[in-house]
């Protein structure tokens, strides 16, 4: 059986260089993995239209007297949000939800210093050469372009006069780009690892590719539920207000939009979705039982049940803060199990088996 050689760590210089970006990329995967958590916070407690300007500079500094509150919580009194939802809010109530958001641009701020001074550091040191220079300046790219996303998000709820949220598509933008962001980096950091990859049949490899693809759209769909509350619109399981298909899937007033900013047709799609993955998952670990992958392929199989069953739980208790925490951040560890898989089946030498049975493991 053919394996795979290294593809980027002959592009790092020795002298530990390879360990130290594989270091960086830890750093900046965990820092992700937290922003990803923060933004769900900042989004439970309806503090992402606190802030209603972008300063990507001088926005660093929180108001730092009582004059410079009062001036940012005027700004807030102007939208929707406050006019509609939170009327009569007080000083203290709005400095709770301006922290969180606050915090939440502050960290994004901080992960882009400790990629661009990684980066920085590593080409000063000479440990990059061309090829995995280019991977790490689009990783970085990415991370800006979610700043301005973010803004983006952001001001789809400020510069409406009737919506007090964000806009749903794009929240689901937002966080589907910190996806592809989180999955960067755990596959460059794969890809400087010790370990290298059997050959793995076709087969095994459109299942792992299929797996990953369905589980980001199932985290895509979740985003759009979330963005609209509509896990608190029907709380019931496994019918929704007593129906096996909603009556109001498709909403007379939205039509065809229904699909991203109806709550029915928001939330059943996350579950009909949450449904296949389930089956597709337990079916793949039973065809590749036997292949080399068979361990990854469990391991996907059960953070996917554990999360249909955090999802239930969430569903059935109306998203409360720590549980809709807990489905996100475990929704997350499932996309990592996803392309961890997509990763150890992507290596198909010529000559690579067929059949995942004649695939022994390792």
């Amino acid at each position: 059986m053919r394996t795979e050689t290294h593809p980027l760590r002959p592009h790092v210089a020795p002298r530990g260089g390879d360990r130290a970006v594989r270091g960086w990329l830890i750093i900046l995967g965990l820092m992700v993995y937290a922003m990803i958590l923060i933004g769900g916070a900042t989004r439970l407690t309806d503090s992402g239209l606190s802030i209603t300007e972008w300063a990507p500079v001088h926005g660093a500094l929180p108001p730092l007297s009582e004059a410079a509150w009062q001036a940012e919580f005027d700004k807030y009194r102007q939208t929707a949000e406050y006019r509609f939802q939170n009327a009569g809010m007080s000083m203290a109530e709005f400095r709770y939800i301006y922290w969180w958001e606050w915090g939440h641009r502050l960290f994004g701020r901080l992960i882009g210093l400790v990629a661009l001074g990684g980066l920085a550091v590593f080409a000063a040191r000479r440990w990059l050469t061309a090829p995995l220079a280019r991977r790490l300046v689009v990783l970085i790219a990415l991370g800006g372009l979610q700043g301005f996303i973010g803004w983006w998000m952001v001001a789809s709820g400020i510069g409406e006069t009737t919506r007090i949220d964000v806009a749903p598509y794009r929240l689901a933008t937002h966080f589907t780009l910190a996806l592809v962001i989180i999955g960067m980096i755990a596959w460059l950091w794969m890809d400087l690892g010790p370990r290298t990859r059997q050959g793995a049949s076709n087969s095994a490899k459109w299942a792992a590719f299929g797996l990953a693809g369905l589980v980001t759209l199932q985290m895509a769909t979740g985003a759009l539920v979330a963005g609209l509350d509509a896990g608190r619109t029907y709380t019931d399981w496994p019918l929704m207000a007593g129906e096996a298909f909603p009556t109001h899937y498709i909403d007379s007033q939205l039509g065809w939009r229904s699909l991203f900013e109806g709550r029915e047709a928001t939330q059943f799609n996350h579950r009909a979705l949450a449904y296949l993955l389930f089956a597709l998952s337990l079916i793949a670990l039973g065809a590749f039982r036997r292949s080399a992958e068979a361990a990854s392929f469990a391991l996907l199989a059960g953070l996917v049940t554990l999360q249909s069953a955090w999802g239930i739980l969430t569903l059935v208790n109306a998203a409360p803060l720590n549980l809709a925490l807990l489905h996100q951040g475990l929704g997350v560890l499932v996309f990592l199990a996803a392309i961890r898989l997509a990763w150890r089946t992507s290596y198909c030498p010529e000559g690579a088996v067929r059949s995942p049975a004649s695939t022994k493991t390792a």
